[in-house]
């Protein structure tokens, strides 16, 4: 007899450690959880930490609504050195004395850069001009201009600002503390290199954690060892995942077969996608309804239970 063993579904809320791409993290969970269906939500750089959302099996497809979730980050701004990628990966372009600089013009500086605002990503970013990514045409020698994108930033907070004095070679340089809560597409890189060129000294990011994806907090995270250590690589079934990011809807089992045969339900009323729950607690589908009927975004197969 072949015994046939099911391989875990659901989703991983890692805590990335800095050095590693999320590239570099989907590989270890494909060992961990012994499938190639493994997906994230959301690149962080190499030099960031924290959460980032994994997905494990068939509900790769539904990281989708996890990439538009808004986010939060703690992070470190450098004044008086910028970079070319505008973080401490990149080589230094400028350094410049931080002299006269007041703990006044950063608050002030910083607080015209919430809300809806215009933001230009780094020219060494994952963003794609012409279908090709823009840090590839900066490796490739080419001068890169990327137009600006509106984002949200809905909090831009000071935590500290330390001179810093004990190295002569950073000129006096100022290391700002923040804690922002923002829309998908915001750069925090971004921030630091804008800051640093109104106060005219320059500014590149040193530190980047990510706290928040959606509902998602670094609280509930686990370390790569950790689930390495632990009996199942999943750390949130894909039902609770899914009601955390959006509405939910529980239907019948004649619905649900309906769904999973790419029909439609009767209306709800139900704003926004929402996620279809059959009686026995399984996500059978993302369903949205449009123009007075239903529309599965995502139908999800039984293998999924």
């Amino acid at each position: 007899m072949i015994l046939v063993t099911k391989q875990p579904t659901g989703f991983v809320i890692v805590d990335k450690p800095a050095g590693m791409t999320s590239h570099d993290v989907v590989a270890r969970m494909r060992r961990l959880a012994g499938t190639r269906k493994v997906g994230h939500g959301g690149t962080l750089d190499p030099m960031a930490t924290g959460v980032l959302v994994v997905a494990v099996g068939q509900i790769t497809r539904l990281l989708t609504f996890v990439t538009g979730c808004d986010k939060s980050y703690e992070a470190t701004i450098r004044l008086g050195q910028a970079t070319i990628t505008d973080d401490a990966e990149g080589d230094i372009t400028a350094t410049v004395s931080t002299e006269g600089v007041t703990d006044d013009a950063i608050n002030t500086t910083l607080s015209t850069m919430s809300g809806h605002v215009k933001q230009v990503p780094s020219a060494v970013s994952a963003v794609k001009i012409d279908g090709k990514r823009a840090y590839k045409r900066v490796r490739d020698g080419e001068d890169v201009e990327i137009p600006a994108r509106e984002v949200t930033i809905s909090r831009l907070e000071v935590r500290d600002i330390r001179r810093v004095t004990t190295d002569p070679e950073q000129f006096g340089a100022i290391d700002v503390d923040i804690t922002v809560d923002c829309s998908t597409g915001t750069y925090i890189r971004a921030i630091a290199r804008d800051l640093g060129t109104a106060l005219g000294v320059g500014g590149h990011l040193t530190r980047l954690r990510r706290t928040r994806v959606g509902g998602f907090t670094i609280d509930e995270s686990k370390t790569l060892d950790a689930l390495a250590e632990a009996e199942s690589p999943i750390t949130h079934t894909t039902v609770e995942t899914v009601t955390r990011l959006m509405p939910r809807r529980d239907i019948e089992a004649a619905e649900a077969t309906t769904l999973g045969h790419g029909g439609r339900i009767p209306l709800s009323g139900v704003a926004g996608p929402y996620a279809a729950i059959d009686p026995n607690g399984r996500v059978v589908a993302v369903v949205v309804e449009r123009d007075g009927r239903t529309k599965s975004l995502v139908v999800l197969p039984e293998s999924t239970a």
